[in-house]
Protein backbone atom coordinates (compact mmCIF):
# COMPACT_ATOMS: atom_id res chain seq x y z
CA UNK A 1 0.00 0.00 0.00
CA UNK A 2 1.34 3.65 -0.73
CA UNK A 3 1.85 5.66 1.95
CA UNK A 4 -0.81 7.74 0.44
CA UNK A 5 -3.61 5.01 0.76
CA UNK A 6 -2.00 4.10 3.99
CA UNK A 7 -3.41 7.29 5.22
CA UNK A 8 -6.39 7.19 4.25
CA UNK A 9 -6.63 3.88 5.82
CA UNK A 10 -5.59 5.23 9.03
CA UNK A 11 -7.54 7.93 8.63
CA UNK A 12 -10.47 5.71 8.90
CA UNK A 13 -8.95 3.64 11.83
CA UNK A 14 -9.22 7.03 13.47
CA UNK A 15 -12.40 7.59 12.96
CA UNK A 16 -13.84 4.17 13.98
CA UNK A 17 -12.02 4.27 16.71
CA UNK A 18 -13.69 7.84 17.83
CA UNK A 19 -16.22 5.39 19.00
CA UNK A 20 -15.62 3.48 22.07
CA UNK A 21 -14.37 -0.14 22.01
CA UNK A 22 -17.69 -1.52 23.01
CA UNK A 23 -19.82 0.35 20.92
CA UNK A 24 -17.40 -0.33 18.00
CA UNK A 25 -17.60 -3.73 18.61
CA UNK A 26 -21.12 -4.13 18.56
CA UNK A 27 -21.56 -2.43 15.51
CA UNK A 28 -18.57 -4.33 13.26
CA UNK A 29 -19.91 -6.47 15.23
CA UNK A 30 -16.46 -8.21 16.50
CA UNK A 31 -14.84 -9.64 19.74
CA UNK A 32 -13.57 -7.27 21.76
CA UNK A 33 -10.30 -8.95 23.28
CA UNK A 34 -7.48 -6.95 24.95
CA UNK A 35 -5.31 -6.36 21.77
CA UNK A 36 -8.28 -5.50 20.02
CA UNK A 37 -11.57 -5.84 18.09
CA UNK A 38 -11.65 -9.77 16.33
CA UNK A 39 -13.65 -10.89 13.94
CA UNK A 40 -13.76 -12.51 10.23
CA UNK A 41 -12.74 -10.48 7.28
CA UNK A 42 -12.22 -11.95 3.69
CA UNK A 43 -12.06 -15.60 4.57
CA UNK A 44 -9.57 -14.48 7.55
CA UNK A 45 -8.65 -14.05 11.09
CA UNK A 46 -9.02 -10.23 11.71
CA UNK A 47 -7.80 -7.88 14.43
CA UNK A 48 -8.87 -4.40 14.79
CA UNK A 49 -6.29 -2.57 16.77
CA UNK A 50 -6.25 1.79 16.90
CA UNK A 51 -3.19 1.71 15.27
CA UNK A 52 -3.22 -1.38 12.82
CA UNK A 53 -5.47 -4.19 10.99
CA UNK A 54 -4.20 -7.80 10.08
CA UNK A 55 -5.25 -10.28 8.44
CA UNK A 56 -4.33 -13.83 9.51
CA UNK A 57 -2.07 -12.49 11.66
CA UNK A 58 0.05 -9.99 8.57
CA UNK A 59 -0.13 -6.54 8.66
CA UNK A 60 -3.44 -6.23 5.99
CA UNK A 61 -1.60 -3.46 3.74
CA UNK A 62 -3.46 -4.03 0.79
CA UNK A 63 -6.79 -2.84 -0.83
CA UNK A 64 -8.55 -5.36 1.64
CA UNK A 65 -7.00 -3.60 5.30
CA UNK A 66 -7.97 -0.08 3.26
CA UNK A 67 -11.31 -1.24 2.79
CA UNK A 68 -11.66 -3.16 6.48
CA UNK A 69 -10.73 0.45 7.68
CA UNK A 70 -13.34 1.93 5.63
CA UNK A 71 -16.30 -0.52 6.75
CA UNK A 72 -14.88 0.32 10.34
CA UNK A 73 -15.73 3.77 10.24
CA UNK A 74 -18.76 3.72 8.65
CA UNK A 75 -20.49 0.37 10.11
CA UNK A 76 -23.36 0.95 12.44
CA UNK A 77 -25.80 -1.46 14.76
CA UNK A 78 -28.42 -2.61 12.08
CA UNK A 79 -30.27 -5.62 10.93
CA UNK A 80 -29.04 -6.98 7.29
CA UNK A 81 -31.88 -7.54 4.92
CA UNK A 82 -30.88 -10.24 3.11
CA UNK A 83 -35.17 -10.92 2.92
CA UNK A 84 -34.59 -8.20 0.13
CA UNK A 85 -31.61 -8.88 -1.96
CA UNK A 86 -30.53 -6.38 -5.24
CA UNK A 87 -28.62 -6.74 -7.82
CA UNK A 88 -25.88 -4.16 -8.12
CA UNK A 89 -27.32 -2.31 -10.76
CA UNK A 90 -30.19 -1.77 -8.80
CA UNK A 91 -28.83 0.22 -6.27
CA UNK A 92 -29.15 3.47 -5.96
CA UNK A 93 -26.10 5.56 -7.78
CA UNK A 94 -24.62 2.49 -9.19
CA UNK A 95 -24.35 3.35 -13.07
CA UNK A 96 -20.82 4.84 -12.91
CA UNK A 97 -19.62 1.62 -11.29
CA UNK A 98 -21.43 -1.42 -13.36
CA UNK A 99 -19.63 -2.05 -15.89
CA UNK A 100 -16.40 -2.40 -13.70
CA UNK A 101 -18.28 -4.19 -10.92
CA UNK A 102 -19.53 -6.82 -13.58
CA UNK A 103 -16.23 -7.09 -15.04
CA UNK A 104 -14.20 -7.01 -11.48
CA UNK A 105 -16.68 -9.54 -9.65
CA UNK A 106 -18.77 -11.43 -11.60
CA UNK A 107 -16.88 -12.44 -14.84
CA UNK A 108 -13.63 -13.38 -12.96
CA UNK A 109 -15.22 -16.07 -11.48
CA UNK A 110 -17.50 -17.14 -14.90
CA UNK A 111 -14.25 -19.53 -16.27
CA UNK A 112 -14.19 -21.03 -12.28
CA UNK A 113 -17.86 -21.99 -12.26
CA UNK A 114 -17.66 -26.10 -12.55
CA UNK A 115 -14.65 -25.65 -9.85
CA UNK A 116 -16.87 -22.93 -7.21
CA UNK A 117 -19.62 -25.85 -7.89
CA UNK A 118 -17.51 -28.89 -6.71
CA UNK A 119 -15.82 -26.38 -4.14
CA UNK A 120 -19.43 -24.13 -2.77
CA UNK A 121 -19.24 -26.02 1.11
CA UNK A 122 -15.93 -25.52 1.62
CA UNK A 123 -15.31 -22.39 0.56
CA UNK A 124 -18.82 -21.07 1.78
CA UNK A 125 -17.36 -22.58 5.25
CA UNK A 126 -14.10 -20.14 4.90
CA UNK A 127 -16.17 -17.24 4.23
CA UNK A 128 -18.39 -17.83 7.60
CA UNK A 129 -21.49 -18.14 4.79
CA UNK A 130 -23.44 -21.19 4.09
CA UNK A 131 -24.79 -23.08 0.67
CA UNK A 132 -28.24 -21.50 -0.29
CA UNK A 133 -30.54 -24.75 -0.59
CA UNK A 134 -33.50 -23.23 -2.45
CA UNK A 135 -31.85 -20.00 -4.60
CA UNK A 136 -34.71 -18.00 -6.72
CA UNK A 137 -32.74 -19.35 -9.82
CA UNK A 138 -29.34 -20.76 -11.28
CA UNK A 139 -28.15 -24.51 -10.88
CA UNK A 140 -26.35 -23.58 -7.27
CA UNK A 141 -25.82 -20.67 -4.93
CA UNK A 142 -23.85 -19.68 -1.87
CA UNK A 143 -23.73 -16.68 0.38
CA UNK A 144 -20.01 -15.43 1.28
CA UNK A 145 -19.42 -12.68 4.34
CA UNK A 146 -17.01 -10.97 3.28
CA UNK A 147 -17.79 -8.48 5.88
CA UNK A 148 -19.58 -9.32 8.89
CA UNK A 149 -22.60 -6.91 7.67
CA UNK A 150 -21.90 -7.11 4.34
CA UNK A 151 -23.26 -10.61 2.55
CA UNK A 152 -22.83 -11.27 -0.96
CA UNK A 153 -25.27 -13.84 -2.23
CA UNK A 154 -23.68 -15.62 -5.68
CA UNK A 155 -26.17 -17.15 -8.19
CA UNK A 156 -24.67 -19.62 -10.49
CA UNK A 157 -25.42 -21.55 -14.21
CA UNK A 158 -23.21 -24.39 -15.08
CA UNK A 159 -22.32 -24.57 -18.80
CA UNK A 160 -24.13 -26.68 -20.77
CA UNK A 161 -24.37 -27.73 -24.74
CA UNK A 162 -26.66 -24.50 -24.89
CA UNK A 163 -25.67 -21.28 -22.54
CA UNK A 164 -22.19 -20.67 -21.05
CA UNK A 165 -21.75 -20.05 -17.19
CA UNK A 166 -22.99 -17.49 -16.10
CA UNK A 167 -22.02 -15.92 -11.97
CA UNK A 168 -24.68 -13.30 -10.56
CA UNK A 169 -23.69 -11.43 -7.25
CA UNK A 170 -26.42 -9.79 -5.48
CA UNK A 171 -26.79 -7.61 -2.21
CA UNK A 172 -28.76 -7.10 0.93
CA UNK A 173 -31.35 -4.44 0.04
CA UNK A 174 -29.73 -2.30 3.00
CA UNK A 175 -26.21 -2.91 2.15
CA UNK A 176 -25.09 0.74 1.25
CA UNK A 177 -26.58 1.29 5.16
CA UNK A 178 -22.73 -0.05 5.87
CA UNK A 179 -20.75 1.05 2.92
CA UNK A 180 -20.76 3.33 -0.29
CA UNK A 181 -20.95 1.75 -3.49
CA UNK A 182 -17.52 2.26 -4.49
CA UNK A 183 -16.67 -0.04 -1.78
CA UNK A 184 -19.24 -2.59 -1.91
CA UNK A 185 -18.18 -3.17 -5.93
CA UNK A 186 -14.62 -3.28 -4.49
CA UNK A 187 -15.83 -5.91 -1.17
CA UNK A 188 -17.13 -8.27 -4.14
CA UNK A 189 -14.06 -7.79 -6.55
CA UNK A 190 -11.47 -8.91 -3.36
CA UNK A 191 -13.98 -11.70 -2.64
CA UNK A 192 -14.05 -12.93 -5.98
CA UNK A 193 -9.91 -12.50 -6.24
CA UNK A 194 -9.96 -14.64 -2.96
CA UNK A 195 -12.16 -17.32 -4.41
CA UNK A 196 -10.14 -18.08 -7.38
CA UNK A 197 -6.86 -18.28 -5.20
CA UNK A 198 -8.75 -20.29 -2.86
CA UNK A 199 -9.74 -22.49 -5.73
CA UNK A 200 -6.21 -22.24 -6.73
CA UNK A 201 -4.80 -24.11 -3.61
CA UNK A 202 -4.02 -20.37 -1.79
Amino acid sequence: MSQNYLNIRNDYLAKAWARSAAVLSVCLPAALQDEGLSFQAFGEECLLTGMEITLAGEAATGPEGLLIALYASLVRDLPVDLNSLRSFKELPNSMPYQGAFAANAEQILVPQVPGLHLQQERLASVFSGRVNTAPPSGDFSFTLYPLPRIPLYYIFHLPDEEFPASVTCLFAANAPEFMPLDGLADVAEYTGKKLLALLAGG
